[in-house]
């Protein structure tokens, strides 16, 4: 199949009917009724039958529209490269952050950036950490941010900063807390359960087994957010990241760090074959700053 087959079939596909396609596609309808019925003929396959005036997707069609909604993803990913090709000179920075800090870190970074360089754009997206690096191998971003990423030959890492796990609960729940809690007293305790995923989750687990605690997930999840909103509404402590802990706390909700503590690596990471533009190398910084300022101002 052509591209242009490729394209009226997609279209058609997607919107039901002959004269919807061609209004998407800017053509006449007699256009994609020709370039539709010869790649049916060169295919030697029926796409779509007609049921009482309307054009209905047959097996054939649904299997080879897996194939082409494939191609069109690539292609939207092709159009953002190019995009940010023409936009290099006028700064667009695609970013890839974990959720977590794309609670409060990452925004207020931006708005700090683009308060002194407003002619900048940005794209921003919150993935999970598996879901990061993929989105820098399709170059959907330009860079992401993540905790103690893995090595790779193809990427290069820099560290922005560090971090510390937290205790975030309601103070009725731990009314004796000081200022830091240790890890045993959470021995045999309910708990919404820690993102499990990733290097931060990787890393409690192995310091509970370490010191020979465990606790009952009374509720588990995949997000750290999440988990501290379970706890802001009365469902069980959570450990989380400091920076959901310190975006999540409110009058009702209290985090204290651990003793002795448990830290991660906050850290950019970018293809080898791709470094990041003046711009990005700019908002690194920014960044980095943002997290440092983030820890003193709650510290």
């Amino acid at each position: 199949m052509r591209f242009r087959q490729i394209e009226v079939f997609y279209a058609v596909y997607t919107t039901g009917s002959i004269s919807a396609a061609a209004r998407a596609l800017h053509v006449s309808q007699p256009s994609v009724s020709k370039v539709l019925h010869h790649t049916q003929s060169q295919l030697g396959l029926e796409l779509f039958t007609l049921v009482r005036g309307r054009l209905v997707a047959t097996d054939e069609a649904h299997a080879l529209f897996i194939e082409v909604s494939e191609i069109f993803k690539r292609l939207t990913s092709l159009q953002k490269t190019v995009s940010n090709i023409k936009n290099l000179a006028g700064s667009h920075i695609r970013l890839a952050v974990v959720p977590s800090l794309g609670l409060h870190a990452a925004p207020l970074a931006i708005t700090r950036f683009r308060q002194r360089h407003p002619e900048v754009t940005f794209d921003v997206q919150t993935l999970h950490h598996g879901d990061l690096f993929e989105a820098l191998y399709e170059r959907t971003c330009d860079i992401a941010v993540a905790y103690d990423p893995p090595n790779h030959p193809r990427l290069q890492r820099r560290e922005l900063g560090s971090g510390e796990l937290m205790l975030l609960f309601r103070p009725d729940s731990l009314p004796d807390a000081g200022d830091s809690v240790p890890l045993a007293q959470l021995d045999g305790q309910d708990m919404v359960g820690l993102t499990t995923s990733g290097p931060v989750g990787d890393l409690f687990a192995a310091e509970m087994q370490r010191q020979n605690v465990s606790i009952r997930e009374v509720v588990s999840n995949q997000t750290f957010y999440i988990a501290a909103a379970l706890t802001r509404c009365g469902a069980g402590m959570a450990v989380v990241d400091e920076f959901t802990a310190r975006a999540s706390s409110d009058a009702s909700t209290v985090f204290r760090p651990f003793e002795p503590p448990i830290r991660f690596k906050v850290e950019c990471v970018h293809l080898e074959d791709r470094p990041p533009s003046k711009a990005t190398e700019a908002f690194i910084d920014t960044l980095s700053a943002t997290l440092h300022s983030l820890r003193e101002d709650t510290a």
